[in-house]
């Protein structure tokens, strides 16, 4: 018998939960001069292929572009701006992102 799709985001939610509460205690813990390396370390890089990040500004939002693999990175709250955005909209700041 398969799960039903709200018991998988139960489950998937359940999940993220967890490990986001194991994050925090890592984090936690971590003493401010190793949180400040952690953070210049990977300061605009990628988290697919670690290469540098180009923030571009689009209306607004500042999506960052890998300079290596193109993959499209948004912080936190940005997906949702982007998200809102009429179809004309998204279709110009995909648009910007073409080869």
């Amino acid at each position: 018998m398969k799960p039903s799709e709200r018991e998988v985001e139960f489950i998937a939610r359940m999940e993220f939960e967890k490990r986001k509460k194991m994050e925090e205690e890592k984090h936690k813990n971590l003493k401010e001069e190793e949180r400040k390396k952690l953070k210049e370390l990977h300061n605009m890089s990628c988290p697919k292929c670690g290469m540098e990040l180009i923030e571009v500004d689009y209306k607004g939002i500042k999506i960052d572009k890998c300079s290596e693999c193109d993959g499209i990175w948004l912080d936190a709250g940005e997906l949702e701006i982007v998200s809102k955005l009429e179809k004309t909209g998204l279709d110009k700041l995909f648009s910007v992102f073409k080869k």
